[in-house]
């Protein structure tokens, strides 16, 4: 969603991932971090903190609750790591405000309407009201004049640096799962397996 703009949430995403990018050059560089002229404190880095996990726990813990469940388990046509795919893309879809899901799994069931319906409510208004906070903290505070010490955000050091943290995040986030599921499938694939 953040990579190609989400409608309604991409800018608000990279934002986010922004503030997390400076926060970070901060810390490597032993200043108080700030961004467009504005100190990012410890209460702004808990809100972008809780924004950034909100969509990835709904998804793994959406996964888990259908791969444990007899029902989740009900909807899936295809049993494996292809029937986990099926089930991680449909609530990663829906917990990034898609709402599609690959043709093996069953999700007109109460069980997924129901799961699906929660994840994407929650993924979509858990993610917005961290921003919203952040955005009021930092609308109340002073806008800081520019010295040397304060990292240029226009400029493709910082861009570096935001692509890095997008991946990383990212890669934390979801390779595990990924690893269960379409990178085991396509190891099937291979000749001999």
């Amino acid at each position: 969603e953040v990579v190609f703009g989400g409608v309604g949430t991409g800018l608000y995403g990279m934002l986010i991932f922004a503030i997390l990018a400076v926060f970070i050059a901060g810390l490597m560089i032993g200043r108080t971090p700030e961004y467009l002229g504005k100190k990012i404190e410890a209460h702004e880095m808990k809100l972008t903190s809780i924004a950034i996990l909100v969509t990835p726990i709904l998804v793994l813990a959406g996964t888990a609750i259908a791969v444990l469940a007899g029902a989740g388990k009900a909807g899936i046509a295809n049993p494996g790591a292809h029937g986990f795919s099926e089930i991680l893309y449909a609530l990663s879809s829906a917990g990034n405000n898609n709402g599609s899901a690959l043709a093996g799994l069953s999700a007109n069931t109460p069980f997924y309407n129901t799961l699906l319906g929660i994840v994407r409510w929650l993924g979509r208004f858990g993610f917005i009201v961290p921003v919203l906070a952040i955005a009021g903290a930092l609308a109340a505070k002073k806008r800081l004049p520019v010295t040397v010490g304060t990292m240029p955000t226009h400029g493709p050091l910082f861009v570096a640096l935001l692509i890095g943290t997008v991946l990383l995040v990212g890669l934390l986030n979801y390779v595990p799962a990924l690893a269960l599921g379409p990178v085991v499938e396509h190891l099937m694939l291979w000749p001999g397996k």
